[in-house]
């Protein structure tokens, strides 16, 4: 069990990282400061895992390793559209 909390902990950072560093480009092209722009997006993919958790947790009161994975695999999956969405507004 504590494992697991542990690894939920860092695969939300990452999510956060990844998702703050995904928009970052895009953010200063649009004017916004950098930070801003990074700690938007990141609270952004954050809470999307989060809320993804709690409804696999109220469905069965029980939070599985591959629930997990599936819902961190989907945060992945929405970050690499992401940048790909940025890199083309840059263009």
């Amino acid at each position: 069990m504590v494992e697991q909390v542990k690894q939920i902990i860092l695969r939300v950072i990452a999510t956060f990282a990844a998702n703050a560093l995904g928009i970052v480009g895009a953010g200063a092209i649009a004017g916004i400061p950098i930070w801003k722009a990074a700690f938007i997006a990141g609270i952004g993919g954050v809470s999307q895992v989060v809320e993804k958790m709690a409804r696999a947790y109220m469905d069965d009161g029980k939070l599985r390793i591959d629930e997990i994975n599936q819902i961190f695999g989907d945060a992945k999956k929405d970050v690499e559209g992401k940048k790909q969405a940025a890199a083309q507004k840059a263009q």
